[in-house]
């Protein structure tokens, strides 16, 4: 008899051989097993399903028990084919309700400052490496990811050029970048080989240990950051993010397409290209980033229609 955990383990290898990566997916699937199997359940039922989705001390966010409850009912709706006694948890069962959560956009001024503070970092050389970390995600907009798995011949600095590998969704990108981002990496790259002659690591950007730069390590450091630098979140929103480099370049690359007085809806497929997403809405939502870009949009749109309400 094949217990849901085999079934979750091939479920879960067949869809990483088609190329899904379900980081987060995986983890929550293989914690909804876990709960099977603490409570003796064998067959995935709805009851189950629902005890596990709102099992979260942690949060009482029912948008986040409906993300749970997803994972469940998708890999439901596979088990059902191979095992007839599993219950798909129905849609109206905590139905989810999208919920994209404001960005914080950096200013100028910030990205400045928190330069500055990225170069009191000790020793030099950790601070050399999140000052040319955090200008690279300013200026290309890399996922932080994709900027730790960039190695040295990913970045070709004589022609201006980043090959994006393996990224979110499996897929590999080039990302040209301007000349003064070329001679910034220049020199860091010189200062790297001079701390380490000898590297252990193909990666481009490193640590002080001379391994590459860890992901997951990074928000530590960069909520100190944050602190050094006096950067704040707004009232109802969340504290700013690694991240949200890459939502700050998306939003200003079209404010600045508004201001220079392009035809932004047929360029918004470049910066789709540009960013790798999978989905050209994922571009789209940025349109909604800001106030001032909402403003120009609305400005545009009045005047396309000749100022008629």
């Amino acid at each position: 008899m094949t217990t849901v955990r085999q079934h979750a383990e091939e479920y879960l290898a067949m869809r990483r051989r088609l190329g899904f990566k379900l980081t987060s997916f995986g983890e929550k699937l293989m914690n909804f097993v876990a709960y099977l199997e603490h409570t003796g359940t064998t067959t995935v039922t709805t009851r189950a399903a629902l005890a596990w989705a709102t099992d979260t001390p942690r949060s009482t966010d029912q948008v986040h028990w409906s993300r749970r409850l997803m994972v469940v009912r998708i890999f439901a709706r596979h088990l059902k084919a191979l095992e007839p006694a599993t219950e798909i948890p129905p849609t109206d069962a905590l139905p989810h309700h999208y919920r994209r959560i404001t960005p914080h956009l950096f200013t100028p001024a910030e990205l400045a400052v928190l330069l500055q503070t990225a170069d009191l970092l000790q020793p030099a050389f950790r601070a050399l490496t999140w000052h040319t970390l955090l200008s690279l995600l300013a200026v290309t907009g890399l996922r932080t990811s994709e900027a730790c798995g960039l190695d040295r011949t990913d970045v070709d600095l004589a022609d201006g050029l980043l090959t994006v590998r393996d990224t979110k969704f499996g897929k590999s990108r080039q990302v040209p970048v301007h000349a003064s981002t070329t001679a910034a990496l220049r020199k860091y790259a010189r200062q790297r080989d001079r701390q380490r002659p000898a590297p252990s690591t193909l990666a481009f950007l490193v640590s002080t240990r001379g391994t590459r730069l860890d992901a997951h390590n990074l928000p530590h450091t960069f909520a100190k950051l944050l602190d050094s630098s006096g950067i704040t979140a707004g009232e109802g929103h969340r504290r700013p993010r690694l991240h949200d480099m890459r939502h700050t370049f998306a939003t200003t690359t079209l404010l600045n397409w508004y201001r220079d007085g392009a035809d932004v809806q047929a360029k918004l497929p470049l910066l789709t290209t540009y960013l790798g997403h999978a989905d050209p809405k994922s571009t789209y939502w940025y349109l909604s980033g800001s106030p001032e870009l909402m403003a120009l949009a609305a400005a545009r749109l009045e005047h396309s229609f000749g100022g008629r309400p």
